[in-house]
């Protein structure tokens, strides 16, 4: 009988990147503290993550990310303040970010790819298996990725990706995973993976996306892997490796709600979408949304 992997405490959360997709604004903001409604993006990764049992957090950052330690860490002057001013809804939103995990930082010093990223991870990890969730990717949580991940592992054992249908003019942009179905189970067993096929070529129309349960024996892959597309060290070619020599990678297909808030599109999406559906901003919100966009259709924009 095999042993039962062992559970994920530890995830990693890479928020190294430049942002280049949202200037101006980032040029002094880390574009995973652009606020969806209310909260940092990466805030909803972090909720993602406790809530799937995964406490233990580490952010692997880069330069001009301190406000990503100031967001998680106490504010003592502020909380003062609203004490002073009887304010315990202000209080308890402040306080909720820093009481969500017991969260670590490491600096990424070179842009070397998601997958030195990961690699950056080691030392605090150590031999156990583990989770990365991409700071770009905000998942639904009434759509738990991640809970669905972790009953694949459990069954199958091995690594898991999370995967994604998306169309054939889009492959081209993401991971691309090759695999075959599981009997009884809605997981697949990943039989190849291409990072960023040339259109044309993608073995499948089913991308990788920001979520990944990984098996300690990552890093001696990304050690050995060699820099591909864009001159960086792939977390795809890694994991391809693991394929090669024969270690069990399963993925699981998302059909849920995910919005990728990396995107400008994508990212108006989100705020849109979550305002609505507020038990607080929603009512309001979505009589306004409805009188502008009638209006807008009336004058033809």
């Amino acid at each position: 009988m095999s042993k039962t992997p062992s559970p994920i405490t530890k995830a990693v959360i890479p928020a190294a990147g430049l942002g280049t997709r949202f200037l101006p604004v980032t040029k002094a903001t880390p574009k995973e503290m652009l606020p969806v409604v209310d909260k940092p993006a990466i805030q909803y990764v972090v909720e993602e993550a406790v809530a799937a049992g995964m406490a233990d957090i580490l952010m692997v950052t880069g330069r001009n990310k301190r406000a990503l330690e100031d967001h998680f860490d106490r504010n003592h002057e502020l909380e003062e303040a609203l004490t002073r001013r009887g304010d315990q809804d202000k209080l308890d939103s402040v306080c909720a970010s820093t009481e969500l995990a017991d969260i670590h930082y490491v600096r990424q010093r070179d842009p070397l790819g998601l997958g030195h990223a990961v690699l950056c991870a080691a030392p605090h990890v150590g031999d156990e298996p583990f989770a990365v969730l991409l700071a770009d990717d905000l998942i639904d949580p009434r759509d738990p990725l991640l809970a669905r991940m972790t009953e694949v592992r459990e069954r199958h054992g091995g690594s898991v990706v999370a995967l994604m249908e998306v169309g054939p003019d889009r492959i081209h942009q993401y991971g691309c995973a090759a695999v075959r179905h599981l009997a009884g189970s809605d997981g697949v067993r990943v039989t190849d993976l291409v990072e960023k096929p040339a259109p044309g070529t993608a073995p499948s129309n089913l991308a990788v996306i920001g979520r990944y349960l990984l098996d300690p024996e990552i890093f001696d892959e990304l050690r050995r892997t060699r820099p591909g597309r864009g001159g960086e060290i792939q977390l795809t070619d890694a994991l391809r490796g693991l394929v090669e020599r024969g270690r069990p990678v399963h993925g699981v297909v998302f059909g849920g709600r995910r919005y990728d808030t990396g995107d400008r599109a994508e990212y108006l999406q989100a705020t849109v979408r979550l305002a609505c559906e507020r038990e607080d901003l929603g009512p309001g919100f979505r009589s306004w949304l409805r009188d502008f966009v009638g209006a807008q259709e009336l004058v033809g924009v």
